[in-house]
């Protein structure tokens, strides 16, 4: 629609959304290059009260709610005419929002109609096709034949056959393929017949349904300004089984032949109208009409207008590109995956394709945080690290905020971020400061551990990853000494940080026995001897304790647990006894 407005040179037609999960959003729509932004309503009736010039609705939201959907529009003052392109809308729906339509006064067009357009004017809904259709079927200016079908496809052709034929279309209109469409061919006939622009009007009908033996009484009930051309598909229902459908809901013949397609054809000939045999014959049937009317005076010549004057839908940044006419800085990099093609490859490596050779989430981790595909003991370390990582109980920092906002009725996603936000240098946030002290260490202080201490407490503080509060030598962490252990023994990876790291927390337990080496310690080392990147160690503990907190989440959610607030006892209230509030100055 909007192209269509830049092809006429009109402002922008769409004037609001409505649709309540997205309200207050704003949708980008280019108008040629010119970007506009429509605001989505929860209620048509705020989007009236803001827009009270929209006097027309367009239904397209599915079939479970479109009725409901097109009864508003059609009570709201203002709108008079509704158009749904909505498919698989029940029969008693549409056969109620018909009934309604009239009792209102108001036209109710669908549904699974295409839409509605008028040469120059206006389009509503689809119908017209694509920038390029548009132009060849002379859609910028008004012509003088009427259109009127049932199938949304055939409109396009027929207002192209008028273009071809004839000099264009006045307005075109696709009233669906239902069994109870909202309106009728005679409705839209008769509006034609009051135009004193439209001089002819082409009908595309089809078996099934009375519509066009409708419009055969309508026109030769009297006789009529305008001219009738007609074509009917559906002749080789002749040789076909009866009842058989086509397509459309409503193209089918019913009983004793109703609304077959010989029946309407000998109707709209009796009536006056011109019928070809075939659709193929319709472009013929157009372009004698054409030439009738204007020898009769009736269509007058028209000034030619130079086609290379009308605008160019500007093309988009992909298709110049593809031209080779424009480079475009790349806005980011980057270099770990690519879902351009049929699945994303990580690194390279098809996804399915690594699942299908028995790679898991540990290689998908290596691949994505550090470029390359781990070794099978490499994997094994990661998997460990997130196992003993996964979860330590619900009263630390990040399992107990997401334990409250799971009691307080959070969704998912929002309660794991606020166990999220407790990740910090006092909880799981040493991983990264941890790798990084203890491989300085290594490489600066290799053979002088208390030059390296005293280093640390000049220049950072404590030691990130050593010390516990509850752990210590007599009480060990089993975590810590089951991947030391498994990595040492069982591995052959080497391990400068994490021996540098055990024999850093020699002396600092000699001091006192909770300075000991703890998990963030160990975690932090053991993937630097992976070399993975500094700065990527924190992603292990969060992605690790993701797991626990969804974890938590669910089980709160399992219990139906109630909202959580702190007993008096356990806040120290240790503010100013209560006191009279002073007059203000």
């Amino acid at each position: 629609m909007a192209q269509f407005d830049f092809l006429i040179n009109r402002p922008l037609t769409v004037q609001a959304f409505v649709y309540p999960p997205e309200e207050g959003q704003q949708k980008e729509i280019y108008r040629g290059g010119e970007l506009n932004n429509v605001t989505v309503y929860a209620s048509l009736e705020k989007a009236l009260d803001e827009n009270p010039q929209i006097n027309t609705a367009l239904i397209y939201i599915g079939a479970s709610r479109a009725f409901h959907s097109a009864k508003e529009a059609l009570d709201a003052r203002g709108i008079k005419l509704v158009t749904m392109i909505t498919e698989g809308v029940p029969e008693k729906d549409a056969k109620r929002l018909r009934k309604y339509a009239l009792e209102k006064g108001k036209i109710f067009n669908g549904p699974s109609s295409i839409g509605i357009m008028s040469a120059g004017e206006c389009r509503l809904g689809v119908i017209g096709g694509e920038f390029k259709n548009l132009k060849l079927c002379n859609l910028y200016r008004s012509g003088s034949f009427g259109v009127i079908t049932k199938s949304g496809g055939l409109s396009n052709e027929a207002m192209w056959l008028c273009a071809q034929n004839g000099n264009g279309i006045t307005s075109a209109v696709a009233i669906g393929g239902d069994s109870y469409p909202g309106t009728d061919f005679v409705t839209y006939l008769q509006m034609f017949e009051n135009d004193p622009e439209t001089k002819a009007v082409v009908i595309v009908g089809e078996v099934g349904g009375t519509l066009e033996e409708e419009a055969a009484d309508w026109f030769g009930a009297e006789k009529r300004r305008i001219k009738l051309i007609a074509a009917i598909g559906g002749t080789c229902q002749d040789v076909l089984p009866q009842g058989m459908k086509f397509g459309h809901a409503g193209a089918k013949e019913g009983k004793k032949g109703l609304g077959s397609a010989r029946s309407k054809i000998n109707a709209l000939r009796e009536a006056g109208a011109l019928v070809p045999d075939t659709f193929g014959g319709l472009s013929k049937a157009i372009k004698q009409v054409y030439l009738e009317l204007q020898a009769t005076g009736v269509i007058l010549p028209e000034p030619e207008l130079d086609e290379k004057l009308l605008p160019e839908l500007p093309p988009s940044v992909q298709e110049i590109m593809k031209q080779g006419e424009v480079i475009v800085e790349p806005l980011i990099r980057t270099t770990i995956s690519d879902d351009r093609g049929e699945e994303p490859r990580y690194v390279g490596y098809a996804a399915s394709e690594l699942c299908e050779k028995g790679y898991g989430i540990e290689d998908v981790i290596g691949l994505l945080w550090n470029k390359k595909l781990p070794t099978k003991e490499e994997s094994e370390i990661i998997k460990r690290i997130i196992m003993i990582s996964a979860d330590h109980g619900p009263a630390v920092s990040g399992a107990f905020g997401s334990i409250i906002a799971a009691c307080a009725g959070i969704d998912l996603p929002q309660a794991v971020s606020a166990g999220m936000t407790m990740i910090g240098p006092r909880f799981g946030g040493a991983v990264t400061n941890a790798g990084k002290y203890f491989k300085y260490g290594v490489n600066e202080y290799p053979n002088d551990i208390p030059g390296f201490l005293n280093w640390m407490k000049q220049n950072v503080g404590p030691v990130p990853g050593i010390g516990h509060r509850v752990k210590s030598v007599k009480n060990p962490d089993k975590r810590v000494k089951y991947l030391v252990e498994y990595v040492k023994n069982q591995t052959t990876l080497h391990t400068p940080c994490l021996d540098y790291a055990l024999e850093v927390e020699k002396i600092t337990t000699s001091k006192k026995d909770n300075l000991i080496l703890n998990v963030d310690g160990t975690i932090g080392c053991v993937l630097v001897d992976l070399d993975f990147p500094e700065y990527s160690l924190n992603g292990f503990f969060v992605l690790a304790r993701t797991i626990g907190m969804i974890g938590h989440w669910i089980d709160q959610n399992n219990q139906n647990a109630r909202l959580i607030r702190l007993y008096d006892y356990l806040i120290n209230y240790a503010v100013k006894e209560e006191r009279e509030v002073p007059v203000k100055k």
